[in-house]
């Protein structure tokens, strides 16, 4: 018994991937790698040229301090926790979470909708659906309900969401998968 605890023990250390606290964020750059080419649907281009790719610079900005003042907030947009839920993935979580190559500042990233993926994101984990949603990647059949959790009357900019316009512009599924 003591045996098969200490070559787990060994591995876990070794290998790193799994935790006691569950899946790491493990950033654009590692998603990327995969997620890269048009066969599969370059998901990494349509985050780059969406707004979410940009959102947490969105809050580096002084309109984005003096919408967070006019809230009522005393700390920059870009350090207050009620506009970081919108965005910025990975801002509330106790940093042991991030990879290294984790960057807070790719804004609205994949993990944002697709949970943290250190668990699910190797090619013979991610070509098996079930398997990936096992390991915990997050899919929805209905992803507006996921977007207007952000995307609603409480932003201070909203202007309103008309998710079919808005899910065209950054809708990302693999061509190879049927809708």
């Amino acid at each position: 018994m003591f045996h098969k605890f200490f070559f787990w023990a060994i591995t876990c250390f070794m290998f790193g991937s799994l935790t006691f606290g569950g899946a790491k964020y493990v950033g654009t750059k590692s998603c990327g790698m995969c997620h890269k080419k048009d066969d599969v649907g370059n998901q990494i281009k349509v985050w780059k040229n969406s707004k979410h790719a940009n959102a947490y610079k969105a809050l580096q900005t002084e309109k984005a301090n003096e919408i967070a003042k006019g809230k009522g907030f005393k700390t920059k947009a870009v350090d207050t926790k009620e506009c970081l839920k919108c965005h910025a993935t990975g801002y509330d979580v106790n940093k042991s979470m991030l990879e290294e190559d984790f960057d807070i500042a790719d804004g609205v990233q994949c993990e944002t909708c697709h949970g943290a993926g250190s668990e699910f994101n190797t090619k013979n984990i991610m070509k098996d659906k079930n398997l990936a949603e096992q390991k915990g990647l997050l899919l929805y059949k209905n992803p507006n309900d996921l977007c207007v959790k952000c995307h609603n009357k409480q932003s201070p900019t909203f202007k309103g969401f008309n998710f079919k316009t808005e899910w065209a512009k950054i809708e990302h599924l693999d061509p190879k998968v049927k809708k």
